[in-house]
């Protein structure tokens, strides 16, 4: 069975999620964000094969999304996020609130976020980039973009 490229479908989740579909590698964009940057480190923290690590941060770095860079005078390095993974992470911030919101249970959220800018305890909220305002599934329209597909 032949796995479907997402990477060349003309919409944009199924583009992500040819980066960071499969289960750990956002786990492991998570780890790095957080600091855990070493390859023993990260292994040590999710529990993963090395092999299946080894393949994840070849294809993070292979998108873009991570840098690798030498610590040691042997062939070793530490995973730092990228432009582009920054933005990633953003994505998990969504992700968190809804798994905090739905999944958390009566112990409540794992982990609390505090903003830089107030100093406050807070969560992603979704916006409007032009207008502020709150942007959530039910307050949009779709329109064809200029990256459509082009329907025959």
């Amino acid at each position: 069975m032949q796995r479907t490229d997402f990477g060349k479908m003309a919409c944009s989740v199924a583009r992500t999620l040819d980066v960071i579909g499969e289960p750990w590698s956002p786990l492991i964009l998570r780890d790095v964000w957080v600091g855990i940057n070493r390859f023993d480190e990260i292994q040590a923290d999710l529990g993963i094969s090395r092999k299946v690590l080894t393949e994840r941060l070849n294809w993070l770095v292979a998108q873009g999304v991570l840098d690798r860079r030498p610590y040691d005078n042997r062939p070793r390095y530490e995973y730092v996020l990228t432009g582009k993974g920054t933005e990633l992470v953003d994505l998990l911030m969504v992700m968190v609130r809804w798994g905090d919101k739905w999944l958390a249970g009566a112990a409540g959220p794992p982990v609390l976020y505090r903003h830089h800018a107030c100093g406050e305890v807070s969560q992603v909220d979704l916006r409007c980039a032009h207008c502020g305002e709150p942007m959530h599934a039910g307050d949009i329209d779709l329109l064809p973009g200029p990256g459509a597909a082009d329907v025959a």
